[in-house]
C-alpha cells in the first residue's frame, strides 16, 4: 500500500491527474515511440495507437489503480492487474521494460502538469507507479514460471494445416506444431498472440481466442477481417485472411488470458454477439471434449445465419452435451436451417429465455452489447461477481465498472483485443 507520506499527496492530486490522464497517456506514447521506435516491432499494436484506444485504456488503468490505493488501501485491484499481466505475458514483456516506461511516463506527466509536479508530488506518483509495476512484474514472473519459459521464449513456430472460410469475413486457422517440444495445454477461454510480419518489415502482434480444445498437436483460432470504413482496413486481419496459406508458418505465443471457464460445477451461460462467439466456441469445445453434464446455455446474436462464425462446430458441440441448449437472435429475421432450440428476430432479449439459478456468465461481443446484457442480468438478480467478460482490444470498460458502488464485477484481455 501507499506510504503514509504519499497517500495524502496522491489523494489531493488524483482529481488533477485524472482530468489530464488521457493527455498524459498521449504524450507518453509520443515520447516512447520517438525514443524507441523498435517497440512497434512485435510489442505494440499500431492500430490501437492510431485510433487512440490504447491511450484511453492506459489512462483508465492508471486512474483505477491510483483510485484503489486511495479508497481501498488494504487491497489492490487484482482483476485489473491480472488482465494486464496476462496480456503482457502473451507479448513477452520483460521487467526491464518497466524502467523504459517509467522514464517516458514521468516526462509526459511533467509536460502536461508543469509546475504542479513538485518534488513531493513526483515522489508520491513515483510510488504509485512502482507499486503497480512491481505488482505486474510479480504476476508476470509467476505466469512465465508456471509455463517454464522466460519472456523471450514464450514464442514458437506453428504451421498452417487448414484454412477455413467460416463466413464472408471470418477465417479459421488450424495450425500444427513443427517441433517435438511439449505443447502447453490451453485453458478454456484463453488466447494466443500471433506475431505477423507485414510488408513493411514490421511484426505486428494480435491476440486471438483459441476456438477449439487442444489435442496436443494442433491449435485453432479465428480471424475476422476488419473493414475500416472511412479508415484503413485492419492490416493484420487483411494479411492473415488474404496472404497466409496452408503450409505457411506463424509465430505464436503460449496461451494466456484469465477469462477462463469456472471449474466449480455451476451451470454456465454464454452470451455472445458476432465474432464474440470465438472464446465461447473454445469453452464449448473443452466442455464437449470432457463430456460435461453441466447445464449449459448458449445465447448468440448475429446479423443472420450466414454471418454466424463457427456455427457448425458450436452447434455440434452443443448437441453432444446432454444438458446444453442454444438460442439465437438474427437482425435480418428469425429464420434458421440449423438445429437450435430457439430463434428470434432482432437483438438479444433475455426476457425470452429462462436463466438457470446459480450460473456463471460469460460475455463477449461489442461493448454496447455487453453493457446491455450485463445490465439486464444484474436487473434480474445476477450477482456482478458471477459475470465475466472478454474484450477484443484495449479494455475501455474497466474504469466504469471499477467506479460502480458495488465492486464485485470483474474487469477482465488478448487479448486479447483483438
Amino acid at each position: 500500500m501507499l506510504s503514509d507520506r504519499s497517500r495524502p499527496v496522491v489523494e489531493a492530486t488524483l482529481p488533477v491527474v485524472a482530468d489530464h490522464v488521457q493527455e498524459i497517456a498521449r504524450r507518453f506514447y509520443g515520447h516512447l515511440f520517438t525514443a524507441h521506435p523498435e517497440l512497434f516491432d512485435g510489442v505494440f499494436n499500431r492500430g490501437n495507437q492510431a485510433t487512440g484506444e490504447q491511450q484511453v485504456a492506459l489512462a483508465g488503468s492508471v486512474a483505477v489503480f491510483a483510485s484503489t490505493l486511495v479508497k481501498s488501501p488494504e487491497q489492490l485491484p487484482e482483476q485489473l492487474l491480472s488482465r494486464i499481466a496476462h496480456k503482457h505475458a502473451s507479448l513477452g514483456i520483460a521487467p526491464a521494460q518497466y524502467d523504459v516506461v517509467h522514464e517516458h511516463l514521468f516526462r509526459a506527466i511533467a509536460d502536461v502538469l508543469g509546475d504542479a509536479v513538485t518534488p513531493e508530488v513526483a515522489a508520491a506518483w513515483d510510488e504509485v507507479y512502482w507499486l503497480m509495476a512491481y505488482a505486474l512484474i510479480h504476476q508476470e514472473r509467476g505466469l512465465y514460471s508456471a509455463r517454464g519459459v522466460r519472456p523471450e521464449t514464450v514464442w514458437r513456430e506453428w504451421e498452417v494445416a487448414e484454412k477455413v472460410e467460416e463466413t464472408a469475413d471470418v477465417v479459421t486457422f488450424r495450425v500444427r506444431r513443427v517441433d517435438d517440444r511439449l505443447v502447453k495445454t490451453s485453458l478454456p477461454g484463453q488466447y494466443v498472440t500471433v506475431q505477423v510480419p507485414l510488408p513493411d518489415g514490421v511484426r505486428q502482434p494480435r491476440q486471438y481466442s483459441l476456438t477449439r480444445a487442444d489435442d496436443g498437436q494442433h491449435r485453432q483460432f479465428s480471424v475476422k477481417r476488419v473493414h475500416g470504413g472511412d479508415e484503413p482496413d485492419g492490416e493484420v486481419s487483411t494479411h492473415l485472411c488474404d496472404r497466409v496459406r496452408v503450409g505457411d508458418r506463424l509465430t505464436m505465443s503460449l496461451p494466456f488470458g484469465d477469462v477462463v471457464l469456472d471449474d466449480s460445477g455451476r451451470p454456465v451461460v454464454f452470451a455472445s454477439a458476432g465474432i464474440g462467439i470465438t472464446p465461447m466456441a473454445g469453452m464449448l469445445s473443452h466442455l464437449a471434449a470432457a463430456g460435461s453434464s453441466l447445464p449449459i446455455t448458449l445465447l448468440h446474436a448475429d446479423v443472420d445465419e450466414d454471418s454466424f462464425a463457427l456455427r457448425r462446430q458450436v452447434l455440434d458441440d452443443v448437441r453432444s452435451l446432454p444438458n446444453a441448449s442454444v438460442h439465437v437472435w438474427y437482425e435480418r429475421g428469425a429464420q434458421s436451417a440449423l438445429p437450435v432450440d430457439g430463434v428470434s428476430s432482432g437483438t438479444m432479449d433475455l426476457d425470452e429465455v429462462d436463466l438457470p439459478d446459480g450460473a456463471a456468465y460469460y460475455l463477449c461481443g461489442p461493448l454496447p452489447f455487453m453493457r446491455a446484457v450485463r445490465s439486464a442480468l444484474v436487473d434480474r438478480g445476477v450477482a456482478p461477481r458471477d459475470i465475466q467478460y472478454e474484450v477484443f482490444g484495449p479494455d475501455l470498460w474497466q474504469g466504469d465498472l471499477a467506479s460502480e458502488p458495488s465492486p464485485g464485477a470483474r474487469a477482465e484481455p488478448a487479448g486479447a483485443v483483438r
